[in-house]
């Protein structure tokens, strides 16, 4: 475990950078092509998550700040996106928040996990999950969006986001709803 700034926090950090344009041109959209930019800027931040990982798996460089901003940086650019997308009418507030309440729940069960000593890994379903939420925000940032293509690719995402979601619960369930041992006192503590 390398322990010092590498190459995949500074991936990381560079699509952490790239959110405020991706919003910046969803919502300002002034020129003709600024919504291919900000699709194609928006896929490029997207990608950057495979890479970031690899790259910190491949030359031993897996971090704790890593850990903690890889799946940061996957929850800002996804929400700071829909949040965009809702402010210009091209996505429901609903929708939004069913994908951004998937994020917490999930990032509230790990807390809880690791605090138990047990670790939730992705699944396939979460692996599904972002590539259904990057299809389907990229297609609707770009200026195809507004075609009931978006809508199934939406609808596609928000299933995907609800199975992924209702699978890491199954699987933590076992232990978390398990009976503590009661703690004992020990003389002399408040």
């Amino acid at each position: 475990m390398g322990g010092s700034w590498n190459a995949a926090l500074t991936v990381t950090a560079v699509r952490i950078c790239l959110i405020p344009g991706v919003m910046v041109l969803i919502l300002w959209s002034g020129m003709p092509g600024d919504r291919w930019v900000a699709a194609a800027l928006y896929l490029l931040a997207a990608s950057t998550d495979s890479l970031d990982g690899w790259l910190a798996r491949s030359r031993g460089q897996v971090t704790v700040a890593g850990a903690f901003l890889d799946p940061l940086a996957d929850k800002l650019l996804v929400s700071g996106a829909l949040l965009a997308l809702i402010q210009t009418d091209e996505v429901s507030a609903w929708a939004t928040m069913i994908i951004i309440t998937r994020e917490f729940a999930v990032t509230g069960l790990r807390l809880v996990a690791v605090s138990e000593d047990l670790i939730i890994p992705a699944s396939r379903f979460g692996k599904l999950k972002t590539l259904s939420q990057n299809a389907a925000i990229a297609w609707i940032i770009s200026p195809l969006g507004l075609d009931p293509v978006g809508d199934i690719l939406l609808g596609i995402a928000l299933v995907m986001t609800v199975l992924s979601g209702a699978y890491y619960f199954i699987m933590a369930q076992r232990r978390l709803f398990a009976k503590k041992p009661p703690q004992r006192e020990v003389a002399g503590d408040p």
